[in-house]
């Protein structure tokens, strides 16, 4: 009876945790594991199969572990064997298939990166939308050059249309994320970043820094809608109608610290803003 329990209580526990392993897969809590665009997708994928490459080794060290314990376990009698040391097929197969399993996951997480290179424009039928990112203490400026409008923790563009990401910082180094759509690329002074994405559905997706920058680094986040195209341009065109215009001036009060910042329109911005706040810490001498 003692033996049942033990054997019962074992399974108990995996099926616990696989039904919890289940829930967090399957489900839509983890952004990343729920993509909305195809390059999340993509990355979703290559996620998964890294993963169950991986567990081909897992899963059968720890059921040998689990095994070999409950058979040489101290109230059972054993078969004692003090002349064996070696086995070719034993050595074969534990030095041989992780050598395979690495050389497979080396190839396709190669290949897939290059694929996903943040850099490479996503081909699309369809004229990509340039949003220029500026990471600030502790807010996202975002500025729209061909619309010339801008914005702060917030963003919207059409469905189904590629985005051009061009990412610096205006402050400490951080790092631009939109969980449900790709990405994660770091934001720096001085150094332009690119990240091209798509949503394959309207939605709003909530947006982050990933990358710790001090006191106001948990409210540094923004949302980013996307939605029809006729609904973007008619949301350019009632930004375009704020009061509020994005004057040099204007951005080094912005530059500022601040914390929890609201959502703010700007109808207009100083023509090559987003070159000016590179060009401060490439050429000190720059106003």
């Amino acid at each position: 009876m003692n033996r049942r329990l033990k054997i019962a209580f074992f399974l108990l526990v995996l099926f616990g945790i696989a039904a919890i392993a289940l829930l967090f897969i399957f489900g839509d809590r983890i952004a990343v594991l729920n993509p909305q665009g195809m390059i999340g997708e993509k990355q979703r994928d290559l996620l998964f199969v890294a993963t169950i490459l991986m567990l081909i080794v897992v899963i059968p060290v720890f059921a040998l572990t689990f095994g070999i314990a409950w058979k040489y376990r101290a109230e059972k009698k054993s078969t004692y064997h003090p002349d064996w040391s070696h086995s070719f097929l034993a050595e074969a197969v534990w030095w041989g298939v992780p050598c395979l399993i690495i050389i497979v996951l080396g190839a396709y997480t190669w290949k897939g990166c290059h694929e996903l290179d943040p850099f490479k424009p996503i081909e699309s039928d369809r004229k990509p939308l340039t949003i220029q990112v500026v990471a600030l203490q502790w807010k996202w400026l975002f500025i729209y050059p061909e619309q010339n409008i801008a914005t702060v923790n917030f963003i919207q563009f059409p469905e189904q249309v590629p985005v051009n990401f061009e990412i610096t910082s205006d402050a400490p180094m951080n790092s631009f994320w939109i969980p449900q759509l790709g990405g994660q690329v770091y934001a720096m002074p001085g150094m332009r970043s690119k990240l091209h994405l798509v949503a394959n559905v309207p939605g709003d997706f909530r947006g982050a820094s990933a990358n710790i920058s001090g006191a106001g680094f948990s409210g540094m986040t923004f949302i980013a809608k996307a939605t029809s195209q006729e609904e973007f341009d008619q949301w350019v065109e009632s930004v375009k109608e704020s009061p509020s215009q994005l004057s040099k001036d204007e951005y080094i009060q912005l530059h500022k610290p601040s914390q929890y910042n609201p959502v703010a329109y700007y109808s207009s911005g100083e023509t090559n803003l987003f070159n000016w706040i590179m060009m401060k810490y490439m050429s000190p001498t720059t106003p």
